[in-house]
């Protein structure tokens, strides 16, 4: 399946430790001037914090960037990167940013810190399923509506607009994948009567 990772939206987490203040912010993005964009946006916001570390991973453009902004080398913009990519999660942008509270961490603190803000920033933002999905619709008429409607969530789509008329027009998204067994069982149930019209593809949250 033409799938993969990311998150659902921007959002926020932080935590303190040894008087440091830790703010994780994460949104996703879909080009790498978006990804600049954002840690722009961080950066003016927290004019005044120590750092502003982030990192990046771009799917299509296949863009991987991370930034120390100012801690020792390998210890900020390095996990927080490692962490998107043991989870798997592309088309996202992580910002942490650091008020230092006047106690060293050490290089191992710090790893660990940037890395636990990194994680935190992620759950925040929820990891979700993108698959390419076809937007499909169906005219139907109401006794054949309520098979219908159990059909499609069963097959893997989701009900996006239901449009009630002389008929009814269902509109909905099913990954690519699914949609030739979608066919086969809409033949079925309906004994041939019904097909989808097909108006566009895109990608879509599944889970």
């Amino acid at each position: 399946m033409d799938c993969f990772k990311t998150v659902k939206k921007e959002s926020s987490e932080e935590y303190t430790v040894k008087k440091s203040r830790f703010i994780g912010y994460i949104k996703p993005v879909s080009s790498k001037q978006e990804a600049l964009d954002f840690i722009t946006e961080i950066s003016k916001k927290n004019w005044d914090a120590t750092h502003n570390v982030y990192a990046y991973v771009i799917r299509e453009e296949g863009v991987k960037k991370f930034s120390d902004d100012g801690e020792p080398q390998g210890t900020a913009g390095m996990p927080v990167l490692d962490v998107i990519e043991k989870n798997g999660v592309t088309d996202v942008c992580i910002v942490v940013t650091r008020y230092f509270g006047g106690i060293m961490l050490g290089a191992g603190g710090l790893v660990r810190a940037y890395s636990h803000s990194a994680s935190l920033a992620l759950s925040a933002g929820e990891i979700v399923t993108k698959a390419m999905c076809a937007r499909l619709s169906i005219v139907c008429d109401y006794t054949f509506y309520g098979r219908l409607a159990s059909l499609i969530p069963e097959s893997g789509g989701i009900i996006e607009d239901t449009v009630y008329a002389d008929s009814v027009t269902v509109i909905f998204r099913l990954p690519v994948d699914a949609c030739a067994s979608f066919a086969s069982k809409l033949t079925e149930a309906s004994n041939g009567r019904y097909s989808f019209e097909e108006t566009g593809r895109f990608y879509a949250d599944i889970d």
